[in-house]
């Protein structure tokens, strides 16, 4: 059986008396009162009230900052609109209106496609079908020598492959697939090939690749279920950035560079545009994601200036491979260097956000716990846990980068080049610049954006009566009182 007790009377000067605003009690709204007092008061003790009195209300939910003056407001406002103002102005001036029609090469990318099917594949005596199985030199040491013995003594496969799209939907072609060969053919396959019309008729399919659609479209729905379940609104607001984010790239800056549009302008407007729809978007429009913004912008600078200052300096060209080949001499006008300084902001820009937003959201929570902290206080806290941030996105950066590169980096481990030498050749010498201008502009946005944000929410100081409502952090311990 469960006793009630009744509480004993109060005294003359109780210190712990049943008024209202005394004691520990729990609010509407989830929080803590505190009075002067320790007693059970109505709608202030341990029972569902309002909090009142004297008392102060801790609340355990975690909503979004407290909003900054209407001063300061204006004053990030002076900054952004014209700087918003200037992007919108840079997409109507250079917008393309579409990519520039080219005749196709029939080279590499640049090749008319069909999706096809691959309908029968049979085992088949490579000497037979190979008019010259013979090695040239009768030397299987080498490469050449090796693969021309497994093509003569060897089985190949011979598949029968469907066009299932364009103008010869239902034809079927063979093609021969080597022992030797990486990608094989399996019955059923679905393929990607390419189509030749000034080839003779029987050589104007040839197999080009697999058709990956399926699998990489369900890899993406994961992705996106992921987000959504594990960021919820936030989840679907970051795809929706995202989509928007590769309409920018694909409907303005890739034809924009093609139309003969200056890549770096180019670049910076697009990058510009990207970073505001996702910030925003993601973040809310707040006094702390418009710091994050002109932290990302400010670092944004500073790579655009190091990177032209270095890829002059270094004579990096940006024409160092096959497809950089093709684009030079279908477009002969872009400036590749300048294609390469492009490609070094955009590929920054996405762990730009990712530091400056942290950072930012760093002071921002250092201060509400300690709003009597100034902006000095706050930037060396703030600092601190940039430094952590930074050893990590460097050390990414880097991995991702060199992770692109492995096959290259094996060739030259291969040969047994020196490290000078292959840090030397262009095709490195782009990466390590790549790599090392990024690197430097993530560095640097921690300092920026820390200082930043520190100014902004130290200069914001609330008023009298703003202060002494600000809650403060409760004391574990039912029915201790706070050490003032």
């Amino acid at each position: 059986m469960t006793t009630t007790q009744q509480p004993p009377p109060p005294p003359p000067e109780p210190p712990h008396g049943h008024g209202p605003g005394n004691g520990r009690g729990h609010g509407s709204d989830g929080g803590h009162g505190y009075g002067s007092g320790g007693g059970h008061g109505p709608g202030d003790g341990h029972g569902q009230g309002p909090p009142s009195g004297g008392g102060h209300s801790h609340s355990h939910s975690h909503g979004p900052a407290a909003p900054v003056s209407k001063h300061l407001r204006k004053v990030i406002a002076a900054v952004l609109i014209p700087f918003a103002t200037a992007v919108v102005v840079g997409l109507v001036v250079l917008w393309p209106g579409g990519a520039p029609a080219h005749e196709r090469t029939g080279v590499g990318f640049d090749r008319q496609t069909q999706q096809a099917t691959v309908t029968k594949v049979e085992e088949v005596d490579c000497s037979s079908v190979n008019a010259s199985g013979v090695p040239p030199t009768g030397d299987t040491s080498t490469a050449e020598g090796s693969s021309a013995q497994q093509q003569a003594n060897g089985t190949c496969k011979k598949a029968t492959i469907r066009v299932d799209t364009g103008k010869d939907k239902g034809r079927t072609f063979t093609e021969i697939v080597q022992p030797d060969q990486s990608r094989q053919l399996e019955q059923g396959q679905e393929v990607v090939v390419a189509y030749e019309p000034a080839a003779p008729k029987d050589l104007q399919y040839s197999v080009a690749d697999v058709n990956r659609k399926l699998p990489m479209a369900l890899l993406a729905g994961i992705f996106a279920l992921v987000v959504v379940v594990v960021g919820r609104l936030r989840g679907v607001m970051a795809l929706v950035a995202l989509a928007i984010s590769f309409l920018v790239l694909t409907l303005f800056i890739l034809p924009a560079i093609l139309q003969g549009s200056n890549p770096l302008v180019v670049a910076v407007v697009g990058a510009s545009a990207i970073m505001l729809i996702a910030l925003y978007m993601c973040h809310g429009l707040s006094a702390r994601t418009s710091v994050a913004v002109l932290g990302t912008l400010i670092s944004l600078l500073l790579i655009g200036l190091l990177g032209s200052l270095f890829i002059d300096w270094a004579y990096l060209t940006g024409n160092t491979d096959d497809n950089t080949g093709l684009i030079h001499g279908l477009y002969p006008t872009i400036d590749m260097s300048g294609l390469l300084l492009a490609g070094v902001i955009i590929g920054s820009l996405g762990v730009l956000d990712d530091v400056t937003v942290t950072q930012t959201s760093a002071v921002w929570e250092l201060h509400e716990a300690n709003p009597s902290m100034g902006w000095r206080g706050l930037y060396r806290a703030g600092i601190r846990i940039g430094r952590d941030h930074i050893a990590s996105v460097v050390n990414t950066l880097v991995l991702a980068y060199a992770g692109a590169a492995l096959p290259l980096l094996l060739l030259f481990s291969i040969a047994q080049s020196s490290v000078g030498t292959v840090a030397n050749s262009e095709l490195v010498a782009e990466e390590i610049v790549r790599t090392l201008v990024g690197s430097i502009g993530l560095v640097a946005s921690v300092p920026v954006t820390t200082a930043l944000a520190a100014l902004v929410v130290s200069a914001d100081r609330p008023s009298a009566p703003e202060a002494a409502a600000v809650p403060a952090p409760a004391r574990g311990g039912k029915g201790r009182r706070r050490k003032r």
